[in-house]
């Protein structure tokens, strides 16, 4: 039996959404012709539109259909900064690739990169926002960090960024669902969020963009989503996001409760083994994701403490699953001013809506034999 800690990666579809897949997929047409197939996928798509809307806080027509939080990543940071007079681009630290690979991107279009330096608590230091300047064309800054949790103070950011004329773009894919948004209240002129996330099918996510925010397509095509999104529209993964998000919010003071005992304990059983440094506990509690739990571990390579730990029946993580593979330090471990050595020893655990305690009880059982393992592997 596996006992599933990588939520943060992708969580498991909920029953709503299969529910709301299967019956859009029922329906023939696509959305976009102007027969009865066409209209009747038309109005189920755009019911679900309407949903996310009303659960973001947001208006209808400000939700670009994506494929996931990558591509609306991609077009926030590479639209805005192509539709706007500005020189620089500002992004934090600690971004997802999906964010910092398009800012690279725009530097070899000429564009200069204002990199945001981030604290060992993994928050903005005072005095990065200095950076911006009335040449940024955008500043993005994540809402939840998907490796440590940490929640980056926004309502700064847009403070300031706004009083140079400068939209913000978020990476709110790993706290939509778990925490409390609402675009119009944050302030946010772009966000991202991705369906898998909060138990809808891979596939499908958005970008949340007000109407005043320049923006221009990075793909071209039909014309779709405002005519900065073409493609077809995935009608049976609108239908899942808003089945999905539904449960989520509905549920989101409860189930939050419910998953920072469950991060505790998983926090608890690392702090309990020598060596291993939980990241972010001092933060207050506004301040952290409640289901990710996140540790800096002395002496081990994080894929042989990943494999002891999946042989054992646990699966976990060492931060961002779009990046495994790749053996390098986490940069996020390295922006917080921890060394190579340590960044390469990163462990994530994530829990989501159908984690019990049994799965954080067999994983406290067997963490420290998998650590002593891994740190024996790392000496030899």
């Amino acid at each position: 039996m596996t006992h599933y800690l990588d939520h943060a990666a992708t969580t498991t579809v909920r029953p709503e959404a299969t529910a709301a897949y299967a019956e859009a997929l029922r329906h023939t047409g696509n959305a976009s012709a102007v027969h009865a197939a066409g209209r009747r996928s038309r109005r189920i798509l755009e019911e679900a539109r309407e949903t996310v809307a009303a659960l973001l806080g947001c208006d209808p027509a400000e939700v670009v259909l994506t494929s996931g939080g990558t591509e609306a990543d991609n077009l926030a940071v590479l639209g805005t900064a192509r539709a706007r007079a500005g020189t620089r681009v500002a992004v934090g630290a600690t971004e997802h690739h999906a964010v910092l690979d398009p800012a690279h991107a725009l530097r070899r279009e000429g564009f200069g990169v204002d990199v945001l330096p981030v604290g060992g608590d993994g928050q903005l230091l005072p005095g990065a926002l200095d950076a911006l300047g009335h040449d940024t064309a955008v500043v993005s800054i994540m809402w939840a960090n998907n490796e440590t949790g940490v929640i980056q103070p926004l309502g700064e950011v847009v403070e300031r960024a706004h009083s140079l004329g400068i939209p913000v773009h978020t990476d709110a894919v790993q706290a939509v669902g778990h925490v409390p948004v609402d675009f119009r209240a944050s302030g946010i002129d772009l966000l991202s969020l991705s369906g898998h996330k909060v138990g809808a099918p891979v596939g499908i996510g958005a970008l949340l963009a007000r109407r005043e925010t320049p923006i221009v397509a990075v793909a071209h095509g039909g014309g779709q989503e405002r005519g900065i999104r073409s493609g077809t529209a995935n009608v049976p993964g609108a239908a899942a996001l808003a089945a999905a998000l539904t449960v989520a919010v509905a549920d989101l003071d409860r189930e939050a409760d419910r998953r920072r005992r469950l991060r505790d304990d998983l926090l608890a059983a690392l702090a309990a083994i020598d060596g291993v440094h939980p990241t972010g506990t001092g933060l207050p509690e506004d301040r952290r994701h409640p289901g990710i739990a996140h540790a800096i571990i002395d002496g081990v390579d994080a894929d042989s403490l990943l494999f002891t730990l999946d042989r054992a029946g646990i699966a976990a993580s060492a931060g961002s699953a779009c990046r495994a593979g790749v053996h390098e330090p986490s940069h996020v471990a390295l922006a917080m001013g921890w060394g190579a050595e340590h960044a390469r020893g990163t462990l994530r655990c994530s829990v989501g809506w159908d984690t019990t305690a049994a799965d954080v009880s067999a994983f406290a059982a067997v963490v420290g034999d998998a650590v002593g393992r891994a740190r024996r592997a790392h000496r030899s």
